[in-house]
Parts: C-alpha cells; sequence; structure tokens
C-alpha cells in the first residue's frame, strides 16, 4: 500500500475522523476552563503556580488521556496496518522525559518561583507533537491556538480579576533586638497586609535574629507598593537589613 496515497491522506480527515476530533475538541475547552477554575483559586491567593499553569497542565492531560480512548482513530484508521510497537508506550515515554525536562526549567530562590508556566507550556507542547503523530491533526492545531492563548491572554484576566499579591520579606534585626510577631502582625495589617499562615522562618545568623515571611495583601489594591515597604522598613525599629521580592513567578 502507498502511504502517501490520496486515499492514505484523505483518512485523516474522513466523517468519522473529525467526528472524533470535535469529540476531543469538547475534552480540551472543557479541561481548559476548569484548569483555569482551579488556577484562578491558587492566583488568588498569591501562590506560584496561577491560571496559565494549571489550565495548560489540565488541557494536556486531557489531551494525552483523551486520544488513548479512541486507538482506532489513530493514524487516520489505519492503525492495522501501520502500526508496529505499542504506541502506548512510545507516549508514556515522551511524557516522563518532557516531565524532566520541564522540571529543569523551574528555579526557586526563597519564596520566589519562577519557570512554572513554561514547564506547562513545554509539556503542552509535547501533547500537540504526540496528537499530530497519531494523526488527530484539527485536535492538535486547536491545543496549539488554546495553549498560546493562554500564554498570552490568561495573564491580563489574572491582573483583571480580584487576587491577592504576596511578598515575601527577609528582615534581619540587630543583635540587641527582640522582635515580635504580633507587633509585625499589626505592622503588616496597617500597611495591607496579612502574614501568610505558615511561613514564617526564623534564623539566628552572625548573632543576629533573621525572620523570613510571606505577607498576601488584603485585597487586589489594598498592599503598599513594594518601594513603599522597603522605605519603611528602613527606619522600621531593630531592623539592620532587608530584602524584599514577588513571592510569586
Amino acid at each position: 500500500m502507498n502511504l502517501i496515497s490520496h486515499e492514505t491522506l484523505a483518512a485523516y480527515w474522513s466523517a468519522s475522523e473529525v467526528s472524533t476530533n470535535l469529540i476531543i475538541f469538547i475534552n480540551l475547552l472543557g479541561a481548559l476552563a476548569l484548569g483555569l477554575v482551579v488556577g484562578y483559586e491558587r492566583s488568588y491567593h498569591g501562590r506560584a503556580a496561577g491560571m496559565r499553569t494549571y489550565g495548560l497542565v489540565c488541557m494536556a492531560s486531557a489531551a494525552i488521556t483523551a486520544i488513548a480512548g479512541y486507538p482506532h482513530s489513530w493514524y487516520g484508521g489505519q492503525v492495522a496496518i501501520l502500526v508496529g510497537p505499542d504506541p502506548t508506550r512510545v507516549i508514556q515515554g515522551i511524557v516522563t522525559g518532557v516531565g524532566f525536562l520541564g522540571a529543569g526549567v523551574i528555579m526557586r530562590e526563597g519564596f520566589n518561583i519562577s519557570g512554572l508556566t513554561t514547564a506547562a507550556s513545554i509539556w503542552a507542547a509535547s501533547a500537540i507533537g504526540i496528537m499530530v503523530g497519531v494523526g488527530f491533526y484539527a485536535a492538535a492545531i486547536l491545543l496549539t491556538l488554546l495553549s498560546a492563548a493562554s500564554m498570552l491572554w490568561i495573564s491580563r484576566l489574572e491582573n483583571w480579576l480580584p487576587s491577592r499579591p504576596a511578598v515575601a520579606i527577609v528582615m534581619q534585626f540587630r543583635r540587641d533586638f527582640t522582635p515580635n510577631f504580633e507587633v509585625l502582625r499589626r505592622a503588616a495589617h496597617e500597611r495591607g497586609y496579612d502574614i501568610a499562615e505558615g511561613s514564617l522562618s526564623i534564623n539566628f545568623k552572625d548573632g543576629k535574629p533573621e525572620w523570613h515571611f510571606v505577607a498576601v495583601a488584603i485585597g487586589k489594591n489594598k498592599g503598599a507598593p513594594m518601594a513603599e515597604l522597603a522605605k519603611e522598613l528602613t527606619s522600621f525599629e531593630g531592623v539592620e537589613n532587608y530584602f524584599l521580592s514577588h513571592a510569586r513567578n
């Protein structure tokens, strides 16, 4: 059989193949919507992984799972003719390998995490490649468009929706000063922030107490700007050195 004949190529766009792609379309859209909902909750509370990350991962997972449910439609419905070794094992290897690649681009420095959306987009790209490889071209095109839209525009949606930005703070106090958590908590609240539960860690360095914690804004526009916080920390009682950074990617 000629693998590049008109009949072979037309099989990838037959009525049954298009019908299968439409079903996968619905799966991708539903997974993206649900992933965005979960991602918004994380984004609202100032976590590192936001709507784009969750949306991409959820959608890519749905893509790989969905195509596994239609093996009779793989390769234009010519599975018996074209398939040699079990392709699901190949897919497993791809997903595992790309997972390690994605982990390599995630960087953490203190409370600041970067690269999560890049890792998610790499994984989504692998799902696109898998879908193209098994012949689900239309679904792969939709996944590509949805992934690109997620990375381009969902960040704008995140900025428009209510959220609680977070700031990672390191405060080093004088040797003879004993910091008080309640005083610190009240000072943060007066400036529009709450100290995140369980984020406080205390270090004793060079004979000086050093506190690390995350301050989460009470509302989207209620927290003082970082530049203003830095200015006030300069004159804050007992503080000798400090470090501020955004606590998410």
